[in-house]
């Protein structure tokens, strides 16, 4: 297992700078990856071109770049460019969003999301080996027809013909989904102790496309608090895990709503939606189990994240991407070296 830096994008207590010093720490330390996210406000690729010009050997990748916000040959465009000015070190991460941010921020209906992403990898793939890109599908069409536009192949010559594609997925349906197309999973709220189910829908998805897990990288991006009181250190991370469960959708559409509830959490996750809907955020953070936060999350002192680490290893964790939650570039630099600390500690580094 090797361990990746989850940066999500930029905030009101968050500055460009402070995620460049963390990308440049976690590429001395000899991080894998660092990801970096988009929902409505900055976007993944610009930060991750800047970063992988001021970086030397640290991986970059999207988690995610939003399928609704592109069409799959800019974003082709845009991964074959940051590729070459990286060096090959691009992993193309995508996702569909949810309907609130597809239909409000980029006007693309949320419907048949799983069709419209077999397409759109469909088409990235094509044009990122340079093929001519045709394509006849429900969702896309391309060329148009009885139009002037013609089968374009990419105009430049990138480094590799391919480039690793990971997906967002939850569902049961979108976990196959990945499996079968992709090369990796980005996954929220990953706890070792609920993974079999969810690798179980990954590798059946790796079997329709007659492939093994084995090779199939397995990311979850995981809370991590540095500290001597475990309790202490989940309180940091309640107001995100109330956020997601209870504020990320509608009462009839949250993917990670259900995903507590496949998670045996269905009573609580109710209570969170209904109080965060509500507008009682604070009433829904301390509704969040303290369970489901510890067994989401890596938290207390080094040996016990350690420990964390051998059983997230041990659930099929390939590359473990922490999201920190610290006050400051300091805090956040010293939560990057010990948890470097704690995985050799646990002795399950690649």
């Amino acid at each position: 297992m090797r361990l990746g830096l989850s940066l999500g994008y930029q905030t009101a207590w968050s500055t460009p700078a402070d995620h460049l010093a963390l990308a440049q720490e976690a590429d001395r330390l000899g991080y894998s990856v660092v990801w970096a996210a988009e929902a409505y406000g900055s976007d993944s690729p610009s930060m991750l071109a800047w970063i992988a010009g001021q970086t030397e050997r640290i991986d970059v990748g999207s988690a995610v770049m939003q399928i609704p916000a592109r069409t799959p040959a800019a974003t082709a465009m845009t991964a074959t460019t940051i590729d070459t000015l990286s060096g090959g070190r691009f992993r193309l991460g995508l996702g569909v969003s949810g309907p609130q941010v597809s239909e409000g921020w980029h006007g693309v209906r949320f419907a048949k999301p799983l069709g419209r992403t077999r397409e759109y990898v469909d088409i990235v793939k094509m044009a990122i080996a340079r093929k001519p890109v045709a394509y006849d599908g429900e969702h896309y069409t391309l060329p148009l027809p009885d139009g002037p536009g013609k089968a374009l192949r990419l105009g430049f010559h990138p480094p590799r013909p391919e480039i690793p594609i990971y997906l967002a997925a939850v569902g049961p349906k979108n976990l196959e989904l990945a499996g079968e197309i992709a090369d990796g999973w980005l996954a929220i709220f990953y706890a070792p102790e609920y993974a079999a189910e969810q690798l179980a829908s990954i590798s059946a998805g790796r079997a329709r496309a007659g492939k093994e897990l084995a090779g199939f990288d397995v990311v979850p991006s995981v809370p991590v608090v540095v500290g001597d009181d475990v309790a202490s250190c989940a309180e940091l991370v309640r107001w995100y895990a109330a956020l997601y469960v209870g504020g990320m959708g509608s009462r009839k559409q949250n993917f990670y709503n259900q995903l507590a509830t496949r998670m045996g959490y269905g009573n609580a996750a109710r209570e969170v939606q209904d109080l965060y809907l509500d507008h009682k955020q604070r009433e829904a953070a301390a509704a969040v189990p303290m369970e489901f936060i510890d067994r989401t999350s890596l938290l207390g002192p080094k040996e016990r994240i350690a420990e964390r680490m051998r059983e997230y290893a041990a659930a099929g964790v390939t590359t473990l991407s922490l999201t920190m939650f610290v006050a400051d570039r300091d805090s956040g630099i010293a939560t990057l070296r010990t948890c470097a600390e704690a995985l050799e500690l646990a002795g399950v580094g690649d």
